[in-house]
Formats: C-alpha cells, structure tokens, sequence
C-alpha cells in the first residue's frame, strides 16, 4: 500500500499461524538477561526471591540478581508502575513510585518494603470491587472529559481511534465475528454508551451487542483502483463520528484482496478505548479466533472486575482530602504557566483549529540509541526522560523561552486488576520544566527527573 493509504497504524498479522500471531502482538518472548554483573547475587531470602520473580514476569528476563539495576535490564516508567502494582498486591504497601528510581535493586527495594512493613505503613488505597448494575452508573473523571467534548461538536471524529491490521493465510470470517462477539460480550466497555440524566452523564451497559463484520471484497479490481478504493474505505472509518448516546462504539470492517490477503479496519471512540487496550483486544481476539479454529471453548480468565467499577471506585476514592492534595500540586505546578509556546512559523495560526496535523518518523543509529541508554542510566533517568529533556531544550532553543510546557500521555494503571481491562485510563501529564541560569545539560536531567516524578506520583 502506499502512504497515502496509511491512516492507521498498520500490523501484519498472519492467520495461518495464530500462536506466531500472539508473539507478534505481546511483543514480550522471554529474552536472555544481559552479561552477569561481577557481583551477581542469586536471590534467596524469601522477599528478594518473590521481588525476582515479578521482574522476571514483567521484564521478560529468565534470570535476576539481587543488586541488578532494573533499568540496566530495561526496565522504565511504565514497567515500573506494574511492579509497584504486584508489590501492592502482594505484601500490602504502598511503595512511592520515587522510592523505586532510589533503590533499582532487588535488594535496595526489599530493604524499603521491610520497612515499611515493619513500620505498619499499610495500603492507601482501596480495593476495587464490584459495584451492583442497577441504577446510574457514573463516568470516569477521562470519560467525563470527553463527554463534556462531545456535547460542544457531537459530529466530530477528533477522538476516533483507527487501527488496521493486514492479514495473511486462510481466514473464516464466521470466526473471526464470533471472535470479536466473544470480546464484547466479556468487557462490558465495548457495550457501553453513553445517557444525560438530571444529575449528569451516566454510563448505560447494553446487555449484549452482537457485532457483523463486512466485507469489502477488492479481488476484480486492479493495483491502482485497489489503492483508491483502500484509501477511500479507511477515510470513511476513521472521519465518520460515533454518536455517544447510542453503542456499539466500535466498528469493524474487512477488506478482502485475495482469498489469504485481508485488511482488517478497527475503529473505536477513546470514550471507551486507549492504545494499551487496542493490545488486550487484540491479543484476546487472536486467542478466540485460535480456541475456535481447534474447535475449542473459549479460553480466556474470567474478569474480576469491569471499567464501570473502577469509574465508581475513582469517584469514591478520588474526593475529600485525597482530591485537594491532587488539585494542590497541579494548582502549584501550573501557576503562572505560559499560555502558549512562541515558536517561530512559516505561517500564521489558523483563527480556528482544525485538528489536521502530521507524523514525522525519524529512525536513529543502533550506535546514538545505546550511547542515549548509557547516558540515562549514568545520571538515573529513564530513556523517556533523557529524550524529554532533549525536546524542552529544542523547545526553548527555538522559542527564546525558559518556561517550557510539554504535555505526555501516560497509561495511568497502576493496579494489577486494570492491566487486562478494556477501556479509557489513559491521562494526560503536563511536564513543566524551568531551563533558567543555563543549566548543563546534567543539571536539566536532574530538573527532568524530578518534575517527571512529582507528576507520576500525582497522575491521578
């Protein structure tokens, strides 16, 4: 296909051979760990050995010592945030995310639990737990924010999320509708629209929603005539809106080029849906599609809980005194931010915002990504922070400013029980950094480090 086809982000997935297809989308097989350290400790104490286990699980490395730097072994924010999460679940603290890029050890965060398990510092939070289906179920505090959106243009596809997904090898299709069939009628999001009461919007669960798939078949037309009529189809899917008040908000269609050849086009509202649940869905859909072709039952584990309890568990957690302390920061953070970026243009702003942006893929050298590795690992930074750093330094280089403001999505699921759910957790963390007194740029990544933490630590 040629780029001008390419409005989604595209995967090649062969039907022929769904295991290889699960590989694919997990994109996590269990690598080797890296050359031993000198001082490799196998772990033995019972908690070193239960915090080597859940690395392990996490970082897809068959072997943990306990003075291992997590972050040598690639470890970064958001792996960090899963295995908080099991630490959470597992001996009931509450570790500060801080503490984990102070102590990158097995060793170093065993010594903090004990402490704090000696120290009786119990967990913070409370469990997430299932909430009775009757009765107005309220939004999230994401969910909310794009239904507020929507109220302003409800004919907008701004928040539609396209993805496709070329298919290769025999495919049935029957399976592959009672596949997706599966995967709404288990996440109860996919079910999902979305009702104004007197007291606001409200989450309304369909009790089943039964998905076809057409099927565009391109077989008689030519190289040529095929490009258009892709390039016209995934337009269609991905400028068409959703009407909120009414579900599915999902949508599914199959563009066949040959009897092995398949486009598979997925598009869904964010109100329902981010990039980390695109993988859940996938990665079950293939598992389905696999158990069907064998003439097997489903195979999937069941869910302890769904997004609408995690809305009312945010909505009963998230208030009071625990709310303040949030607002606090931010309140703090953003005071006196500046209202724009003052970058020098080629042209003026449009009067009105149009949405129509671009992407811009640059690759770098094997030789520039390892000596940017070495780099955040010598001063204790993660790659995303290194690069952050490097972004708001252009940034301010270009617009003569020191006060730079940059926005960055984060998955916000920082609970076990959340990782397999389908649904919008993802939240949008402003990182202000100050670039006053010409700092080295050492002195910016410690500046980097810690606004980047402060937010994680307050991303609710």
């Amino acid at each position: 296909m040629s780029e001008k086809s390419q409005l989604f982000s595209r995967i090649a997935l062969d039907m022929s051979d769904p295991e290889q297809v699960l590989k694919v989308i997990e994109n996590r097989k269990r690598r080797a760990r890296p050359e031993l350290e000198a001082n490799f400790v196998e772990p033995s104490d019972p908690i070193h050995q239960q915090l080597a286990e859940i690395w392990i699980e996490v970082l897809g490395i068959e072997q943990i010592g306990i003075h291992d730097n997590f972050f040598k072994l690639g470890g970064h924010s958001l792996l960090v945030t899963q295995v908080i999460s099991r630490l959470r679940d597992l001996f009931r603290v509450e570790l500060p995310l801080r503490s984990f890029f102070e102590s990158p050890t097995v060793a170093g965060l065993a010594a903090r639990i004990e402490t704090m398990m000696a120290g009786e510092q119990g967990l913070v939070l409370p469990p997430i737990e299932r909430v009775e289906r009757v009765g107005h179920l309220p939004l999230s505090f994401a969910q909310e924010r794009l239904w507020f959106l929507d109220q302003f243009e409800p004919t907008r596809a701004v928040y539609n999320i396209p993805h496709s997904f070329q298919l290769s090898g025999t495919l049935e299709v029957p399976l592959l509708e009672r596949a997706f069939n599966a995967v709404l009628s288990r996440h109860e999001s996919l079910r999902t629209f979305f009702a104004n009461s007197q007291d606001g919007p409200v989450q309304v669960i369909s009790p089943a929603t039964e998905l076809s798939i057409p099927v565009e078949d391109l077989q008689s037309l030519s190289e040529a005539e095929r490009e258009t009529a892709v390039s016209r189809i995934a337009s269609e899917e991905a400028q068409t809106s959703f009407d909120l008040s009414r579900g599915p908000l999902i949508r599914v269609r199959l563009v066949r080029f040959s009897s092995e050849e398949h486009l598979l086009l997925l598009t869904l509202h964010h109100i329902v849906c981010d990039g980390w649940s695109i993988a859940v869905l996938m990665r079950e859909l293939v598992t389905l599609y696999q158990s069907y072709s064998n003439g097997a039952a489903a195979a999937l584990p069941e869910l302890p809980i769904q997004y609408a309890d995690y809305a009312a568990w945010q909505r009963q957690w998230l208030q009071g005194a625990v709310l303040e302390q949030q607002l606090d920061y931010w309140k703090q953070q953003l005071a006196g931010a500046p209202a724009v970026l003052s970058l020098p243009v080629d042209r003026p702003r449009p009067a009105r915002q149009t949405f129509k942006g671009g992407r811009v893929r640059q690759s770098m050298s094997q030789e520039l990504s390892e000596q940017l590795q070495q780099l955040s690992r010598r001063h204790g930074v993660t790659l995303f922070m290194t690069l952050l750093a490097a972004f708001q330094l252009l940034l301010a280089r270009y617009s003569g400013q020191e006060d730079v403001v940059v926005g960055t999505p984060v998955a916000n699921r920082t609970r076990s029980e959340l990782e397999g759910l389908i649904g919008f957790f993802a939240n949008t963390l402003v990182m202000r950094t100050e670039l006053s007194g010409n700092p080295s740029f050492a002195e910016l990544l410690e500046r980097v480090r810690e606004v980047c933490l402060e937010a994680y630590q307050h991303q609710d």
